[in-house]
């Protein structure tokens, strides 16, 4: 199936990307921290018999070139997806994504109640206490500093032995898409908190479907105490990531959950 190409713009005048194929109700599927909207299109086509799928590149990714440090934040991903559905004139949608886009369609559905239909999380990333988050800023630091001197490739490999193996091939996949000074740009998001605690996830309104993950930055145990903070949680308990390989993998794996879960 023909995707569409789909440039828009964010609050701050930023130029954006996405692509888009299906028709019927509109499903927004936001990529991981690493990868680019080409990760989520073997699963945007297989949903695209029922729904209008849109897959952005997350601003910073691939074609969303953002090298402004200061214009990443969870609140500004977060406007990114509103400003998305308004170039669409979309007044709703299911919002999901993977690690970090799993993250960006939690704070959406809690900042833009109205706008969010349900939201679903696969491979659900930690949320660190205070020391871990210390770590984590610094680390993403390094990243950054390691992509201005010695280039992306080398930059992930702070990060790629502690990746499972699926999110490790994704990544390298969109290495050759990316711009350097936006990839930099991009650690920023180590500096803010998506959220301090679980608890803040109790205010979601929304039913919630949430895909464990399987390794150290997306552990399965924090879908669990998500899936008991959320009032209105499905945990999807039949993905195993540890034999995933690549996209039509995820694809494969995922999708009979989400139409499961919006079917119900």
């Amino acid at each position: 199936m023909a995707m569409r190409e789909i440039d828009y713009f964010g609050d701050d005048g930023t130029r954006l990307f996405a692509a888009g194929c299906g028709s019927g109700p509109v499903v927004v599927l936001l990529h991981g921290g690493g990868p680019d909207h080409h990760s989520l299109l073997p699963m945007a086509k297989r949903l695209a018999d029922r729904f209008t799928v849109v897959v952005p590149d997350v601003r910073g990714y691939g074609r969303s070139v953002c090298r402004d440090p200061a214009l990443h934040t969870w609140s500004r991903y977060a406007d990114d997806v509103i400003a998305l559905l308004d170039h669409l004139g979309a007044p709703e949608a299911v919002v999901g994504g993977t690690g970090l886009g799993g993250t960006i369609a939690l704070r959406t559905g809690l900042a833009f109640p109205a706008r969010v239909r349900a939201v679903v999380v696969i491979s659900a990333e930690d949320i660190e206490d205070d020391e871990a988050k210390l770590a984590e800023t610094a680390l993403m630091d390094r990243f950054a500093e390691r992509v201005r001197a010695e280039g992306i490739e080398a930059a992930w490999e702070l990060f790629l032995p502690h990746l499972q193996p699926l999110i490790g091939n994704l990544v390298r996949s969109a290495i050759p898409r990316a711009d350097p000074g936006s990839v930099a740009a991009a650690a920023a998001i180590g500096c803010d908190r998506s959220f301090r605690t679980l608890d803040e996830l109790g205010a979601l309104e929304v039913p919630v479907l949430i895909v464990p993950g399987a390794d150290d930055r997306h552990p399965a145990a924090v879908a669990e105490r998500m899936s008991a903070a959320i009032p209105k949680a499905t945990l999807a308990r039949n993905v195993s990531f540890d034999v995933l390989r690549t996209a039509d993998d995820l694809a494969d794996a995922v999708v009979p959950e989400i139409l499961q879960f919006l079917d119900n």
